[in-house]
């Protein structure tokens, strides 16, 4: 997924938001949660980029492993179930780790994400996109999968508008 990661964050922060209506949770903080969390797995790309010289695939450092935003996600829940003063921050923490699954499952359906590591050295992807193009992007691009990315950019759009005319 290349640009889908932060409309489907918007409109997983929407949906949360409305679910959280009429309890003290900040409709924006749930918002800006949602939206770092949604693409916060590529922060990995700095380090693709400026250290690793593009060595290894990005998804194979460890903010691609499902495990450590489970992780993150459980803590969070025993934060959010354990102590009364430290709610709002853990529903905050509980949507940012689920929001961060949520981009490996957007990055599953034509990326390789490794759903076991590290006990298992294997990518799991339920479409393929086959290498026909150069720059490596077009081949994405120009990939079905890509138009997903689309209607989910025209969704969010579609979505913000709409809220920007009932304010």
């Amino acid at each position: 997924m290349i640009v889908g990661h932060l409309p489907a964050g918007y409109l997983y922060g929407r949906f949360v938001s409305a679910k959280l209506a009429g309890t003290r949770a900040d409709p924006r903080q749930v918002l800006i949660a949602a939206l770092v969390g949604s693409v916060f797995p590529d922060i990995d790309m700095l380090y693709f980029l400026l250290v690793d010289e593009r060595q290894h695939h990005h998804h194979t450092y460890w903010t691609h492993y499902p495990i450590v935003w489970l992780a993150f996600l459980f803590a969070a829940f025993i934060v959010f179930r354990l102590c009364s003063r430290r709610r709002r921050e853990a529903v905050l923490a509980m949507i940012f780790t689920s929001a961060a699954i949520l981009h490996l499952v957007l990055d599953s359906i034509v990326g390789d994400v490794r759903w076991f590591a590290p006990f298992v050295d294997r990518t799991y992807a339920m479409f393929s996109v086959p290498a026909l193009h150069q720059p490596w992007w077009f081949n994405f691009v120009l990939h079905w999968s890509f138009g997903l990315e689309i209607l989910l950019s025209a969704w969010a759009l579609w979505c913000w508008r709409r809220q920007r005319a009932i304010v």
